[in-house]
């Protein structure tokens, strides 16, 4: 197991490389005025575009202009984002920490809920709770994310008042940014927590819910389509019905041996849903006014930041390294064949 981990560790270095590779040719089809704004940090520097471009090499071969950028990205320096008003690496810990905590509350809900309806309705083939879990399958998997997230809006806010957009609600945006409050952890619901301020929480969590059922609803559909059709291939085998024929208890058969083996698909499946989420969703953080990542990744694109674009995408890139890495790592775990013949 531990040559299997480090031949997966010793590749990393290597993809990050061919990501960074890739995205800094994709800055080429820039003239470079424009990628000059990568190091504009003041209005009055838009008078100095040829010093800067001078500066920096941006007319000199790509491996030139590439390893200094490389560089650049080692010491964390990103340029500085028009969109938030700060530098991209402070914007990148300003946003990333919501969408990190949307993903805590809704990662983990998604798994058990997919899963366990997916197995149910394979074990119950053509009842009534396959029947449900088909039907949630099928809305959710078909119904755009912006109309449910809409709908939900204009019934539980715009209606009944109780659950509104945005991350929280003005007396804890004068609290989280004043001078007693202690930001621990980045994640406003465990900070609230140990801070003692209880009703800051509450508001917290009361925001996180319409985003988080979007979420939920959405992507439980997909992963319980697919936990289905893994499920009903495996208890199809023959090792199944050997396994029932020497008496094995259901449940055992069910889930020490037909889920192990439909878990493959699972992984890889849940490894791109955290990429999503961490990445951001960029529809329902959208809709929800929701300051993550992915909002202030569109916020970028539409304004021509290309700095904050680079960022957020450099930062999707990362995440999509180290999601398949974790894919890869559980992929040995699950099936010990694949570590053998590796």
């Amino acid at each position: 197991m531990l040559k299997y981990v480090l031949k997966r560790l010793a590749f990393l270095p290597l993809v990050m490389a061919g990501v960074t590779l890739l995205l800094f040719a994709c800055l080429q089809f820039l003239s470079p005025e424009m990628r000059a704004s990568l190091y504009v940090r003041d209005p009055r520097q838009l008078n100095q575009m040829e010093a800067i471009i001078e500066k920096y090499g941006l007319r000199k071969p790509m491996p030139v202009q590439y390893g200094r950028w490389l560089k650049q990205v080692a010491r964390g320096d990103l340029g500085y984002s028009e969109t938030a008003k700060m530098p991209v690496s402070e914007a990148i810990g300003a946003f990333f920490p919501a969408t990190f905590e949307l993903t805590l509350v809704t990662f983990f809900p998604i798994l058990a809920v997919g899963v366990a309806l997916g197995v149910l309705s394979a074990v119950y083939k053509d009842r009534f709770l396959d029947h449900a879990s088909r039907f949630i399958a099928v809305t959710g998997y078909s119904l755009p994310s912006f109309v449910l997230g809409l709908a939900l809006l204009m019934v539980f806010y715009g209606r009944l008042h109780w659950f509104p957009p945005g991350r929280y609600g003005l007396e804890t945006d004068l609290l989280v940014h004043g001078a007693g409050f202690r930001h621990w952890t980045g994640l406003l619901t465990l900070d609230c927590l140990l801070n003692g301020r209880w009703s800051a929480f509450a508001d917290v969590v009361k925001h996180l819910v319409l985003p988080a059922c979007t979420l939920l609803y959405i992507s439980v559909a997909l992963l319980l389509r697919i936990t289905r059709s893994s499920m009903l291939e495996e208890l199809s085998k023959d090792y199944v019905r050997t396994a029932r024929a020497k008496g094995l208890p259901e449940r055992a058969v069910i889930l020490k041996h037909a889920l192990r083996n439909a878990l493959i698909p699972l992984v890889t499946l849940s490894s791109r849903l955290s990429i999503g989420l961490l990445g951001g969703d960029v529809i329902t953080e959208t809709i929800f006014d929701f300051p993550g990542i992915g909002r202030w990744g569109v916020q970028a694109a539409q304004q021509l930041d290309i700095p904050g674009v680079l960022g957020s995408t450099l930062l999707a890139a990362g995440l999509f390294v180290l999601a398949n890495l974790v894919a890869d790592l559980l992929y040995a775990v699950v099936d010990p064949r694949i570590r053998v013949g590796s």
